[in-house]
């Protein structure tokens, strides 16, 4: 059974102002109908998350952020996944390579990041309303980042941007509530959008490599949860790391 007080709440959430022109431009009818459809990963990813060890132990878990568990969790989980990707963006807007790229760069850039922000924040503001509690404000690492070249930023920002879109695709069958899933449908549009032109930023006509499609079935690729944060707690402090343990796996 779905819990019709945690939808009307996400509902509710969705009816309030999110103050950015941009999103409602981009998205055309805001966060309202859709599935979680898409996936993705790409080489960077799939070398970080080799780094990381699959389990953890009881002292590491005790010191990462727990998402929960059930719909809430999953939707605390792409709340982390929208903090990492905002904190990265805005670093952007603050460099060398942004100051000195081209103008259609520098137009995606600033899209780009608008639309991040407002996923934080909406996500943030959809948990509430659901009578639910947001994890805290993460702490990121980009200490590995080299924000000065075009490479440098682009190929995190691709990294990003596929792992983002596989933890959707991943996630989707996951969620039990038809009103979560609707709202994560719109989220990942844009999502893909936002791999698909930076993917084409960095190498022309790759936004549907065989890295992120499958090409027996012209479907995109998906990562679980598990997956996506072995990846993402590379870019997190210590006491910001995700533990995903209690969310659902089937």
């Amino acid at each position: 059974m779905h819990n019709d007080t945690e939808a009307k709440g996400l509902s509710e959430g969705l009816k309030m102002p999110l103050e950015r022109r941009n999103f409602l431009r981009y998205t055309g009818l805001g966060l309202a109908v859709g599935g979680l459809a898409l996936a993705g990963c790409n080489d960077v990813m799939e070398d970080m998350s080799q780094t990381q060890s699959a389990s953890a132990t009881a002292a590491d878990m005790a010191n990462m952020v727990d998402v929960g568990s059930g719909d809430v969790g999953i939707l605390n989980y792409a709340y982390a996944l929208e903090q990492l990707e905002a904190a990265f963006y805005a670093q952007v807007l603050q460099t060398q390579y942004y100051n000195s790229t081209s103008a259609p760069q520098r137009v995606f850039l600033r899209d780009i990041e608008a639309h991040e922000r407002i996923h934080r924040e909406f996500f943030k503001m959809a948990i509430t309303a659901a009578g639910a509690t947001p994890i805290k404000d993460l702490e990121v690492d980009f200490s590995s980042i080299d924000f000065r070249t075009k490479n440098g930023v682009l190929s995190v920002a691709k990294a990003f941007e596929d792992l983002g879109v596989a933890a959707y695709n991943g996630a989707g069958k996951l969620i039990k509530n038809p009103a979560y899933l609707t709202i994560a449908g719109k989220i990942v549009s844009v999502e893909a959008r936002h791999a698909a032109i930076v993917r084409d930023f960095l190498e022309y006509n790759t936004f549907v490599g065989p890295d992120v499609v499958d090409q027996t079935n012209a479907l995109e690729k998906s990562m679980m949860p598990a997956q996506v944060v072995a990846v993402a707690n590379n870019f997190l402090k210590e006491g910001s790391k995700l533990n995903v343990s209690n969310l659902p796996t089937e």
